[in-house]
Order: structure tokens, then sequence, then C-alpha cells
């Protein structure tokens, strides 16, 4: 069912780019910030593969994947900003989610938030969805832009010259990105067990 869903997924991010060039980059790249799982893995070594066939500049592809990463995360930045917190702090005990725990979060982002979204550009899945929190701590919005765009420009590169370089055997990268999802899922998960286990005890305790 995943493999059929892939599959279909990348035909449809191949038949985009080939029929609306840098538009439909821009824009996959866009959504695949803006918290929908559209696999940059795919759209960027695909896109290095037609600048072997001339139809994209490998510098000027890099520059639009990491600006549609940029109004993507913008995107996602300011829903966390502007209905995020108040979400949360009214239905966040639903999805163990407490007001204290938000207040970390913004501790987090005054600190290190420059070093969180920077890395997290630079990562399989958690990039799709790191904007959002940023928004929901209110960090610096130049900041966020900054490190968004930066973290964005190594993404795209790393894969459109993967792609560029592999060819027509681009796709041979796909088993070992979906392995490193697989490695990220896994650490999301222990860490979601480990959050939901800690949050019970939090409630049994003042309970």
């Amino acid at each position: 069912m995943i493999n059929a869903v892939v599959t279909w997924l990348s035909a449809l991010v191949m038949r985009t780019i080939e029929s609306s060039g840098y538009l439909g980059v821009t824009v996959l790249m866009v959504l695949e910030s803006a918290n929908i799982p559209i696999p940059s893995e795919i759209i960027m070594p695909f896109s290095g593969f037609l600048v072997t066939r001339g139809i994209f500049v490998l510098w000027l592809l890099i520059v639009v994947g990491a600006l549609g990463n940029l109004v993507g995360s913008l995107l996602s930045y300011y829903l966390g900003v502007y209905g995020g917190r108040k979400f949360l702090e009214k239905y966040g005990r639903f999805i163990f989610i407490h007001k204290r725990d938000i207040e970390l979060a913004d501790k987090l982002f005054a600190r290190w938030g420059s070093s969180v979204v920077f890395f997290s550009r630079i990562l399989p899945i958690v990039r799709t969805f790191i904007s959002f929190p940023a928004g929901i701590a209110r960090m610096n919005i130049w900041k966020f832009s900054f490190y968004t765009l930066a973290g964005s420009l190594i993404w795209s590169a790393l894969l459109a010259y993967v792609g560029f370089w592999a060819g027509e055997n681009w796709h041979f990268l796909s088993p070992y990105f979906r392995k490193f999802d697989w490695l990220i899922v896994s650490l999301v998960l222990v860490g979601t067990v480990w959050w939901v286990t800690r949050y019970v005890r939090k409630i049994r305790d003042n309970g």
C-alpha cells in the first residue's frame, strides 16, 4: 500500500515538473514546506536529472527550490503565529501537550532557534514540519527566514546535484532516502512514546 502511494506520488511529481518547469518545482517545494509531505527527495533529484537534458539550469534550479521552501515555510510559520498557540492552549491536552510544554518550546526557540531551524531544514520529514512550532514560539521572523533559506539552499543543492550527477539513474537514491526516512520516523515514534509517558506521569503525580 505504501509503495503504491509512493509510486503514484512520484509519477505526479514528475508529470508536474515536466509540464510546468520552474513553476512546477517552485509550487511543489512550497507545498513540501507547508506541512504537506511531498518528498523533495523526488522533486530535486529528478529536476537535477533534467538539467542534463537542458531543461533546467542547475544554479537557477537550486535557487528556485530554496525559495519555494522559504515561501512554504513562511506559510506554515504564520499558521503557527496566528492560530497554533491558541489551538494548543485549548486542545493541546488531547494530544498530550501541556501549557508548560509550550513555554518550554518558547525558551528553546528563543535560545537555540537559529540552529534548530537551520539543521532541521537539512533533515528529511522534520524539515516539512519545523516551521509551525517556530511560529507558535514567535521566533524572530528575520532569523527564521535567513536560516530557513540557508538550510534550504544546502538541501536543494545537494539533491539537485546528486540528480545531475546520477543522470538517468537519479532514482537509485530512493531506497537510501526511504531507509533514512524510516530512521527519522522511528526516532519520532520513540520520542512520542517518551512524551506521552512523561505526560501521563505528570498528570498522575499532580492528580
